[in-house]
């Protein structure tokens, strides 16, 4: 792996200053430098950059002063992550292994700021279908499958009732499929279009709220699809995965949606392949460095941020650490690409 020289959280640099002691009873936010609050102010208040979770240690200096556990950070790092100015969602990923509950979203909710959006993954229980051991094998066919009735029941209207306006992407994740439900797409189609006309609109209770789907197949990537999320407005999800082509071949597929909102997670850099997460955590720990920066994708996907918020658009864009090696820093050098000289033509015009 190539190896940055960005600054470490507890180096001089850019991102946050000298950090304090945390209260006693509380995570306190890292104190953060007027050239990154500068950089703050210059994002379109449409856009809504953040991570995937938040509880990681590696972050202190970066996310939040003084050392912490991951279960402590897990309980009550949230609004310390929501106080930083360019953290403004983050991806909730949880909910993807097991249903949360109303009361769970608004515990969530209470500890963000009015402006700030959730991005939130739905269950697996209702995107995969298999049902998986403990090592994540499939074992069996999962019979709620893209179920609409449990789509709504354990994931929808929890999110409604919790997040309230605060709910900035509901994203569908659909995990690789077994081979033999790949060779009938059509038929995946016309059942995640069956789901989609189900579930009750965000707008009345999340007037920012946008329903997102995300694939790890590029099996899914065809002109069928496309129709399936625009004629029951949904947006495609932007996937950066190995699994998936790269980010300047989605883009036809994105511009054929066009215009709308964009919804992005940013999951794993491409040199470790479509099976690198456990490669990758075993190279980027404890997250507090670019390890591998990825310009190239920060660079295609700053142009497209700027062309939908440019356009009126919300933008929600999640980073995890596996993408270039901390998350945080990720987010701040995309944002200073997204502020950075526009090019002649935006990228989806």
């Amino acid at each position: 792996m190539s190896h940055s020289a960005h600054p470490g959280p507890h180096q001089s640099g850019l991102f946050g200053e000298t950090p304090t002691p945390p209260l006693a009873d509380a995570i306190a936010p890292q104190a953060v430098d007027e050239a990154v609050r500068g950089l703050a102010r210059a994002l379109s208040p449409r856009i809504h950059l953040g991570t995937s979770s938040w509880s990681f240690p590696g972050w202190q200096g970066l996310v939040w002063a003084g050392a912490h556990t991951d279960a402590a950070l897990s309980r009550g790092g949230l609004r310390a992550y929501a106080q930083h100015p360019l953290l403004r969602t983050v991806s909730i990923d949880r909910s993807f292994y097991r249903p949360m509950t109303a009361a769970q979203f608004a515990a969530y909710a209470a500890q963000v700021p009015d402006d700030f959006r959730f991005m939130v993954k739905a269950p697996a229980l209702v995107t995969d279908a298999v049902l998986r051991a403990s090592d994540g094998r499939g074992v069996q066919p999962n019979p709620t499958f893209l179920d609409p009735q449990v789509a709504i029941e354990h994931f929808v209207q929890p999110a409604l009732d919790g997040l309230g306006a605060k709910i900035g992407a509901l994203v569908f994740e659909i995990p690789p499929l077994p081979t033999a439900l790949r060779r009938d797409m059509p038929a995946l189609f016309a059942q995640l279009g069956r789901l989609l006309a189900a579930l009750p609109a965000l707008a009345p209770t999340a007037p920012d709220g946008v329903l997102a789907v995300e694939v790890r197949d590029p099996d899914w990537l065809v002109p069928a699809f496309r129709d399936v999320l625009r004629d029951h407005g949904a947006r495609y999800c932007l996937g950066l995965h190995p699994r998936l082509p790269p980010i300047t071949e989605q883009l036809p597929l994105l511009r054929a949606m066009w215009p709308g909102p964009l919804v992005c997670r940013w999951s794993l850099n491409r040199l470790h392949g479509a099976q690198g997460y456990e490669a990758a955590k075993a190279g980027y720990a404890p997250f507090d460095q670019l390890v591998d920066p990825d310009p190239g994708t920060r660079e295609a996907l700053a142009r497209i941020i700027r062309g939908t918020a440019g356009a009126g658009f919300p933008v929600y864009v999640s980073a995890n650490n596996k993408a270039e090696g901390c998350a945080p820093l990720s987010v701040l050098e995309l944002a200073r690409a997204i502020t950075a000289d526009p090019p002649h033509q935006p990228e989806l015009s």
